[in-house]
This record gives structure tokens, sequence and C-alpha cells, in this order.
């Protein structure tokens, strides 16, 4: 019934084969569906892949003071990739036409993935959606890397981090489980492995690796200030490595059709930001840098690493843009902002940041045969949860449930600090990492989401493409 309906009212629009086939997509919900669903997939690949897409503006708080995201300029690709160029901005005609478009259906889409995402069940053992999923990333995906980096101060590995996960801190920033291992949960995976344990090794590896480190950025100098920390090139690195043992685990034909069909996950940008270019005592970028060029720097580091990974023959990325850093504890604490407010200047210049990747995006799966790159909206996600806290079961959105000094984010959790006891009911953890809970939704948003919070698909349906 609902399938006829949207035929119905999508009759005399444009764009009813691409909101029939999203739709079908996303009431393909089990594996065992898959196979039949998955010319509708391909039939949305193709219309999403489409040129003419509306750039929304990035929300802040402030939706009238858009003085850096409306005249960012754009970074170009032509360097690395033929001529392949970041177009962020379409020109007005376009963006008027399509929003006008967008108007008519956008409901209908909204409707009908909040009332799939709120029925679906979790998976089970046994029902793996991918055979690999490989993480590259900070603390918001760190499952322990820092553990193993003695000269690094940027570790969870004391209690009360764990306090949720079996009363044990594992090296994850969180209270309980992270985005990764609730994500491996909807996929039916084991959570990977951290690669700096000396024990991922051999046939551990051939579920996938993960190369997060906490105080990472795209920029080899964020995060310094905290030690010793992988960065993305590091990962990079680190990743080649682990490709190189898995070359004598299979036949070429094999790690090829196997690489295919793993998962990426990259989760970077917030560092480079609150460990970087807002800290102008310690790091120069904020002085050589306006904010969009600055976000075109990253971009184009960023940019690089997103091909070489097509190069390693990784064909599924997922790639999380950046959450408004300015209501995090640790920047609401600095008392930039008025009391009870984000700190408005700091979300504001985020936008040229996201908007880039999602623009990445586009030109990376227009470019590269077989390709599917997904740009995870974090930014909107999270301005759903601080805009309507209760919707999602929070009481607490402006301070941490542990940590010291004003909004309990001057100094982020000591150890064997007490932690506020209705966890569930807080948004953020620490100074800098959400709880459990928000991670879940997170997590879900990015799995069964509308291409608003999972652009051009979700996570579920990249694991329906071959």
């Amino acid at each position: 019934m609902l399938i006829i309906f949207l035929d119905l009212y999508l009759k005399k629009a444009n764009t009813r084969v691409m909101v029939l086939s999203l739709a079908y997509a996303i009431l393909a919900s089990s594996y065992e569906f898959s196979n039949m669903m998955q010319p509708y997939l391909l039939v949305y690949m193709q219309a999403a892949e489409m040129k003419k897409r509306a750039v929304t503006k990035i929300e802040t708080e402030n939706p009238e003071d858009n003085s850096y995201v409306s005249h960012a300029p754009c970074v170009s690709l032509e360097p690395l990739y033929n001529n392949l160029s970041i177009n962020t901005f379409l020109n007005s005609k376009e963006q008027k036409r399509e929003k006008k478009m967008m108007r008519g259906y956008a409901f209908i889409i909204v409707a009908v993935v909040a009332s799939v995402i709120i029925q679906q069940p979790e998976l089970v053992n046994g029902q793996a959606r991918v055979p690999a999923m490989f993480v590259l990333g900070d603390s918001l995906v760190d499952v322990g890397n820092n553990n193993f980096l003695v000269a690094s101060i940027a570790r969870a590995n004391y209690f009360p981090y764990g306090i949720d996960l079996n009363l044990r801190p594992t090296g994850r920033f969180s209270n309980g489980m992270n985005f990764i291992d609730l994500l491996a949960q909807l996929l039916g995976i084991s959570s990977p492995p951290p690669f700096a344990d000396p024990t991922t090794s051999g046939n551990r590896i051939l579920g996938g690796v993960n190369f997060a480190s906490a105080a990472a950025g795209i920029l080899d100098e964020s995060g310094q200030n905290y030690g010793d920390r992988f960065t993305m090139n590091r990962q990079v690195l680190n990743l080649g490595t682990t490709l190189s043992q898995l070359r004598t685990m299979m036949s070429p034909q094999n790690l090829t059709d196997y690489l295919a069909r793993s998962l990426v996950i990259l989760v970077f940008g917030s560092n480079d930001y609150i460990n970087n270019y807002l800290m102008p005592s310690l790091y120069s970028s904020s002085l050589r840098y306006r904010p969009p060029e600055f976000a075109n720097l990253l971009l184009s580091q960023y940019a690089r690493q997103l091909l070489t990974l097509y190069s390693l023959g990784l064909r599924k990325i997922y790639i999380t843009g950046v959450a408004p850093l300015g209501c995090i504890p640790n920047q609401r604490a600095t008392s930039v902002g008025p009391p009870g407010r984000c700190v408005d200047a700091v979300n504001e210049i985020l936008g040229t940041f996201n908007q880039g990747i999602k623009s990445i995006v586009d030109q990376l799966n227009q470019r590269l045969p077989g390709a599917i790159y997904v740009y995870g909206n974090t930014y909107g996600a999270f301005g759903d949860m601080l805009n309507n806290p209760a919707a999602f079961g929070f009481s607490v959105v402006d301070r941490a449930c542990c940590g010291v000094g004003r909004n309990q984010g001057q100094i982020t959790c000591l150890p064997m600090q007490n932690p506020c006891p209705n966890r569930s009911q807080y948004l953020f953890w620490d100074a800098f990492h959400p709880t459990q809970t928000a991670l879940s939704v997170l997590a879900r948003r990015a799995f069964y989401g509308p291409p608003i919070d999972a652009y051009p698909v979700n996570i579920q349906q990249m694991t329906l493409l071959h």
C-alpha cells in the first residue's frame, strides 16, 4: 500500500523513479530480500549521481549569519584526478528548481524512513552484511589503539570510561560502546580489533581492522598537543600494511572481491578544529588561514587519501562530517557564547568543510567506476538532538556526564571520577564525546536514514550494492 500511495502521489513528478526506488530500498530491510531489491537500488543510485543537487546551507544557531558558508571558495581535485573538481555551489536557477522539486516529496521520504527506522529489528549473528569493516578516524571511533602509544596522553584506559561496557575501560572514549561498535551490530559483524594490538594478525584481521587514533587529524600537526597518535596519513599507511598481509591469505581474485564488498568508515576533522584551528596559543593556522581557506586545505588533503583508498581496491566508503563543535561541553566552557547557548562562531566555520565533503562525494561517485562514496551528515543528526532533546530521551545537552569545571567541560573525565548516574539522559559523556545513547542515534541514522542523513544512500543500501 505504501508503494501504491507513493506511485499515485508522484505520478506527475520528474523524480518519481528516484523516490520509488528509494522507498523500495528502504523496505529492503532483510538480507534475504536484497537480491529482489537490488535493481531498484541501482535505479536510485543512477538518479542520485545526477549532477543537479541543491546545496543546503549548514544550519547554525544564528542562521542569519552565513558570512563563512555562502562565500566559500571551491577546492579543486584536478591535480589529483584528471579534471575532477569540487563545485560546491550550483547556479541559482538550478538551486531554485531543485529546492522547489524537493519540497514536494521530501516529507514523504522522511515519514517513510522514520517509520521504518523505528520498526527495524537488530541484526543477529549470522547475518553479516559485509565481509569486513576498516575504520580510520579519531577518538570518536578509537577502540584502543592509543592504549599502545606510550607517548600519548589521549587515552581512555581508565575508569569510569567503559562503565557501561562490563565496567571495563577498553580505550573507547565513551561510557560504553562507540559509533563503530554500534554500527558493527547493525551490520551483523564483530567490531574490528585495534591495529596497534599485537594480537591483531592472522585470521583476526579477516573481519577488518580499526586504525582510528584519539587526537588524530587530517593534518599531521593536528592534535600534537596530546603527544603521539596515528594521524590520517599514518593510518592509511597502516591500512596498506594490513592489506599486504591479506594478500598472503587469499587469491588475487578473492581479495579483489573481498575489498570491493568491504566497508570503510572515516571519521576525521574534529581535531583539525578543536586541537588546531581553535587553539591559537599553540597553532598558527587561524592566523595564516581564514575559515574557508582552512577548510579547503583540509578538503584537499582528505580528497588525496580518499583517492588512495580507491587505488587500494576499496569501493564502499562512508565519510562522516563534523558535528556542531560549538555545542560540545569543552567549547561551551570557554564562555565565548551567551549563557545556555552553543558557541555560534565555532559552528559557523564548519559549513565549508561539511559541504565540501558532500561535493567530493558527488564528484568521486561520478568519476570512479564501481565506487560508492557516502557523506554522513553528523552535523544535522546532532542538531536534531540538540534542538529537540526530549524526542530522543535526553534531558541534559549542555554539560558532560563526567568532567570538571564549567559545563563539566573545562577538564575532561578524570580517573576514578564519579560520573552522573542517569547517563542515558545525557547527550555528552565527557568534555568532547557523546554518550553511548547519543551514538546509538547516530549509528541508526547512518544505517537506516534518508539522504538528508546519509547521502546519496545509507549504509544499509551501500551493503546491497555490488
